[in-house]
C-alpha cells in the first residue's frame, strides 16, 4: 500500500468518525433519555391545603411530602423523627422541597414542642405546620383516594409524596402492596421510609433535574435573530 493510498485510508476513517461519532453519541443519549425511571402520578385531584389555610402554604409548585400526625401527634412524633432522619435533612435544600404536617386545631402547643425537637440540629423552615379543623382534614385524606384510614384524632400513619402540579405520586408495581398501588408510605416503620420513600423522593427530583436542564436547553438555543427588526 503506497502513502497515497495509506493517506485515502486516514481521510476516509476521519471523516467516519466525524459523521458517526455524533450519531451514535446521540442514541446513546436517546436510550439513557428512553430508560429514565419518572414517579407514577396516581391521583391529579387532591385537595391542595391552600384552600383551608390563610398562611399561604399550599402543595402548588412545591415538592411536597404530607404528614397526618393527629391531635396526640406528641406519642406519634417517632413518624416525623424518622422522616426528618431518612428525607429532610437528605433533600431540603433542594429548591421548592417542604414538608406539610397537617393538624387539627388545638395541636399548636404539641406541635411546638415538636418542632423543637426536631431542630435539635436541623434548619426547620422547610417544615410547615397547618392546623384545620377535622372535617376539613377528612376532606384532603378522603381527596388522595387512597386504601389508608383516618382516626378519630386526624391521624394518617402514611407519609404521601405531592408533586409541584399537587398531584400525588406513588408506585404502581410495587411487590408489597395491593395491586401494586402504593400510595403512601407507612411512616411508623424507618424500614419502608429507608427502602421506599428514599428512592421515590430521589426520581421525583432527578425528574424535576431533567426538566430544568430540558428547558435550559431550549433556552440556549432561541434564534438570536427572532427579536429584530
Amino acid at each position: 500500500m503506497n502513502d497515497n493510498t495509506l493517506s485515502k485510508t486516514k481521510k476516509f476513517w476521519l471523516l467516519f468518525a466525524l459523521m458517526i461519532g455524533p450519531l451514535l453519541f446521540y442514541l446513546f443519549i436517546l436510550k439513557s433519555s428512553a430508560q429514565f425511571r419518572f414517579l407514577p402520578v396516581l391521583n391529579k385531584n387532591i385537595e391542595d391545603v391552600a384552600v383551608y389555610n390563610s398562611d399561604s402554604i399550599t402543595f402548588k409548585n412545591h415538592i411536597n411530602v404530607v404528614l397526618f400526625l393527629g391531635k396526640d401527634l406528641l406519642h406519634k412524633k417517632t413518624n416525623a423523627l424518622n422522616l426528618n432522619e431518612k428525607i429532610y435533612k437528605r433533600f431540603h435544600k433542594f429548591n421548592d422541597f417542604q414538608f406539610v404536617v397537617i393538624l387539627p386545631k388545638g395541636s399548636e402547643q404539641n406541635a411546638e414542642e415538636l418542632k423543637k425537637e426536631l431542630g435539635f440540629n436541623t434548619d426547620i423552615t422547610y417544615w410547615k405546620f397547618v392546623f384545620l379543623e377535622p372535617q376539613e382534614i377528612q376532606k384532603i385524606v378522603k381527596s388522595f383516594n387512597t386504601p389508608y384510614s383516618i382516626d378519630a384524632n386526624s391521624y394518617v400513619k402514611e407519609a404521601f409524596i405531592v408533586d409541584k402540579n399537587a398531584y400525588l405520586r406513588g408506585r404502581n408495581d410495587d411487590e408489597e402492596a395491593n395491586n401494586g398501588m402504593l400510595y403512601g408510605y407507612n411512616a411508623e416503620h424507618i424500614s419502608i421510609i429507608h427502602k421506599k420513600m428514599v428512592d421515590d423522593v430521589k426520581i421525583l427530583l432527578a425528574e424535576y433535574r431533567l426538566a430544568l436542564k430540558k428547558n435550559k436547553k431550549k433556552a440556549s438555543f432561541k434564534n438570536p435573530y427572532k427579536d429584530k427588526n
